[in-house]
């Protein structure tokens, strides 16, 4: 069973999941160090991703186990406010620029190609109180942080993400408030952010087309979150038509506008605007694009970079009390099948995986794909012979390997959800993602491996599964 020759092994980590140094060396305060000193229990244990890992300062581990690994493909993400302190480049700080400088450097210097985030969830908190992804401003900010990226490190940078889970960070953040600034604004403000984070991501892939892609011949995507979504009854037409509706609000909402056409799902548009006109809005909730919006959204990503954990059925629920939301709006339920198992909020099905690929195929055009996230938690004390789940990561290679063969999917990087052990926003340390076991009662925050880190290895080695189809 062996992948396509030079397919991407990779592993991925975020900035403040786990750098820590949350004020050392000039860095500004992000969104989430103001959201966890806050406390009131809105992160378990009201944990705090101050230290975490300590990768600011111990990169060098991280670094041995990536070789440990035999990774080809490393993701990390930059802390805006470690390179920008305050958001803007009115203050540009050297000790952020001279850190990440030495992660790109060693992993090049160790046949490791970096994928860089620009930014994984954690906004300069001056930019959140101008409004964060609510104001339209935010678009010019990101416009000019991503090019001072792109100028600083994109001679050796050839595979970037301008924003990681957009869909998520929209509905979590300023629908939910579960994210900070900790505000929910149901059946508003998440499509308000989703619209502004389009269109950033829009913005900067034109400023890398224009500006830089002739000089560092690189590539720019942003990453969609993906749960598959199957019918709760396959023989019930509401059943099916709810299916299809809830995997366009929740994964075409972005990806349409920006690889097909700019503009958001019809079936989106109107489900929205039906329920607004019900509900006595003057117009729909959801802000509408312009011509010329349609136009420079269109395109803007060279490869498809999808998060892919778990699966859920769908059935139809009439929003009859025309509530708020964009569960409401959708009219959908969604749930596990009982039969599946569970690790907290993922629901291992390993075949759904596959589906997604297929459909990412057949919808967009056969484009390159990028699995950026992929992975199990452990719950805390996790055992460092993970066994179970390891089986579910061989299950998961399984399917991509038929999704590749069988599909003819195009997909040529995978990345492991995580490196290490570290911050898992709400679920603080609670939950447990890593390739290698982190102790974070050590002040020296000593990686160990997992079972699966050493399975994982092989399969590097290998490029594939020794097992048979």
């Amino acid at each position: 069973m062996a992948f396509p020759v030079g397919f991407g092994w990779a592993a991925a980590t975020a900035a403040y999941q786990v750098e820590g140094g949350w004020d050392a060396d000039g860095k500004g305060p992000c969104v989430w160090d103001t959201f966890t000193h806050q406390g009131g229990e809105r992160v378990f244990k009201n944990q705090t991703g101050d230290v975490a890992c300590g990768s600011y300062t111990l990169w060098e581990e991280d670094l041995k186990c990536i070789k440990q690994l035999g990774l080809t493909h490393y993701r990390f993400s930059l802390s805006w406010s470690r390179l920008l302190p305050d958001g803007t480049t009115g203050f540009i700080n050297q000790k952020g620029i001279d850190y990440y400088n030495k992660i790109i450097d060693d992993l090049l210097k160790n046949g490791v190609t970096p994928i860089v985030t620009l930014y994984h969830f954690d906004l300069p908190q001056a930019l959140e109180d101008r409004g964060g992804w609510l104001s339209e401003s935010i678009i010019e900010s990101f416009d000019k942080y991503a090019q001072f990226c792109f100028s600083t490190f994109g001679d050796r940078v050839k595979q970037w993400i301008t924003i990681n889970e957009a869909n998520v960070l929209s509905v979590m953040a300023y629908e939910l408030g579960m994210f900070p600034p900790g505000i929910p604004h149901f059946g508003t403000g998440g499509y308000q952010a989703a619209h502004n984070l389009i269109k950033a991501h829009a913005r900067s892939w034109h400023s890398y087309d224009s500006l830089f892609r002739k000089e560092q011949k690189g590539m720019v995507s942003l990453s969609l979150f993906a749960v598959w979504l199957e019918p709760a009854d396959p023989n019930s037409v509401s059943d099916q038509e709810a299916a299809k509706r809830a995997i366009k609000f929740h994964l075409d909402f972005f990806a349409k506008p920006i690889f097909i056409d700019g503009d958001y799902p019809e079936v989106v548009k109107s489900q929205i605007a039906s329920m607004s006109q019900k509900q006595g809005y003057p117009s729909s909730r959801l802000p509408e694009f312009t011509e010329e919006e349609k136009k420079m959204i269109k395109g803007t990503a060279d490869f498809f970079a999808v998060q892919y954990y778990t699966t859920r059925l769908i059935k139809y629920q009439e929003n009859k009390k025309g509530e708020l939301g964009i569960l409401q709006d959708a009219e959908i339920e969604f749930f596990p099948d009982p039969s599946w198992k569970n690790v907290d909020w993922i629901y291992v099905v390993p075949w759904g995986v596959r589906k997604l690929l297929k459909y990412i195929k057949d919808t967009y055009n056969n484009p390159v794909i990028y699995i950026t996230e992929n992975g199990f938690p452990q719950s805390d004390p996790a055992p460092l012979d993970d066994t179970q789940r390891w089986e579910h990561f061989r299950q998961t290679f399984q399917e991509l390997f038929k999704a590749i063969q069988l599909d003819k999917v195009n997909l040529q990087v995978y990345c492991a959800w995580s490196l290490l052990d570290n911050f898992e926003w709400n679920q603080g340390y609670s939950s447990r993602f890593g390739l290698f076991h982190v102790d974070f009662e050590d002040p020296a925050r000593p990686r160990v491996p997992y079972t699966s880190a050493k399975e994982y290895a092989k399969i590097i080695r290998n490029n594939g599964l020794e097992a048979h189809l």
